[in-house]
């Protein structure tokens, strides 16, 4: 009995020195040191940022601001947005909508300020998270979240061409939107135009709800073009937001263009700088010429009806069954099968109303006829030039005609 007791002591005693050894390890590898050898004495680590240092966890003297507030709503779309540091750099600032689409921005190089490259969406939340570091490196991080104005007016713009279309060589893009735009600057900013195979590209108003782009000359036959629309938050006047968030791309097809000379009544028609054909045509009377000048063709109809009434000649003429119209311009010229005027007229009288008439046959099934042909041989975006015409050069914003302009016109500021 006496020996198992002593047994049991010894057991004991044994556990109480490895748990004191087990305490020392750790009390040794929480101090930091190995009895009192480093610099500071045996309180912690060099820096002392935080727990291992034995003293205060060090904060960043960074401030970060973000304008708007968390939370804010009815956020304007254009200058609201702004992060800023105090006593410190902006290292990283992200900006994006619930879909997690960033918005672009740059910080200064001073590291003070982050603002976005354009606008913002309307009706849209998005998140902003920041950060900044102060001399020592340390870091301050700040986030927040707004929604922006839900607009009570908006505007679009409808736009041609059409997406995915082949065109001529002398098709513009031209922009009509249904309200008055005031801030034309911002409106154009938020439109963009590019080339494949480049090429520059501006924009011209015509008015305050009429925006065209195009090259200096013609397109070159193949370029693709691509219209991008980011007018979603852009206040084009007051109170008033665009919708729009949207790319549409065409085709530039063969270049043709057309050259009818009103003395002589021919029309030179020249395809990637070759004469193809030669039509006799009849332009316009000498008390209605035809407009000189390059005009677009932008619509095709195979059959449409024609009522004096609608372009100023009253009653003069009301032609229910016209064949291969295409329209030259808003006001009403048109270059179009004529089938009512005798064959003997094309190439010996002019004799329309200010159109461009062709030789045709009623209805336009006849394909050998040079009104069929022209038009089956058309692309919307050809150009049909007129010369030696007893009127003035046409307004370059009646129809798609801003051909007529000088490129120093163009481009000039408005």
């Amino acid at each position: 009995m006496k020996v198992e007791r002593i047994r049991r002591v010894r057991t004991r005693h044994s556990l109480a020195a490895l748990l004191t050894g087990a305490v020392l390890v750790l009390v040794t590898a929480c101090g930091g040191s190995d009895g009192g050898d480093d610099d500071d004495g045996g309180k912690g680590g060099k820096g002392g940022a935080g727990p291992q240092g034995g003293g205060e966890q060090k904060v960043s003297q960074a401030v970060v601001e973000i304008t708007p507030k968390d939370g804010a709503e009815a956020v304007g779309t254009q200058g609201a947005l702004k992060v800023t540091a105090d006593k410190g750099k902006l290292v990283s600032v992200k900006v994006a909508d619930e879909k997690g689409t960033e918005v672009e921005g740059e910080i200064s190089k001073s590291g003070a300020v982050w603002q976005p490259a354009g606008h913002l969406r309307t009706q849209t939340k998005y998140t902003v998270h920041a950060v900044a570091q102060d001399s020592d490196g340390l870091e301050a991080v700040k986030d927040a979240s707004f929604t922006t104005v839900v607009p009570e007016n908006s505007f679009i713009g409808y736009f041609t061409p059409e997406d995915g279309s082949t065109v001529g060589v002398g098709m513009p893009v031209s922009i009509n939107f249904n309200q008055p735009i005031a801030n034309t600057a911002e409106v154009e900013e938020a439109i963009e135009v590019t080339a494949d195979p480049g090429v520059e590209i501006d924009g011209h108003w015509f008015g305050n709800q009429r925006l065209d782009f195009r090259p200096e000359e013609y397109w070159a036959p193949g370029t693709e073009v691509t219209l991008s629309l980011r007018l979603d938050g852009v206040e084009g006047a007051d109170g008033v937001y665009g919708q729009q968030h949207k790319d549409v791309s065409f085709e530039i097809g063969r270049s043709q263009v057309s050259t009818v000379d009103a003395d002589s009544k021919k029309m030179k028609v020249e395809r990637n700088g070759k004469v193809i054909k030669t039509i006799p045509v009849t332009t316009g009377a000498p008390s209605t010429p035809t407009w000189n000048g390059k005009m677009v063709i932008s619509e095709q109809f195979e059959v449409t009806r024609m009522d004096g009434e609608t372009v100023g000649f009253g009653g003069e003429y009301d032609i229910k069954d016209v064949p291969h119209a295409q329209r030259l311009s808003t006001s009403g010229t048109f270059i179009h099968g004529n089938y009512w005027a005798g064959q003997a007229t094309f190439g010996s009288a002019n004799a329309s109303h200010g159109c461009i008439g062709l030789y045709d046959a009623r209805g336009g099934g006849d394909r050998s006829t040079p009104g069929s042909w022209f038009f089956r041989n058309s692309l919307i975006g050809d150009v049909v030039e007129v010369k030696n015409a007893k009127d003035e050069v046409i307004a370059p914003d009646n129809g798609l005609n801003g051909w007529n302009m000088s490129w120093e016109e163009w481009t000039a500021a408005q």
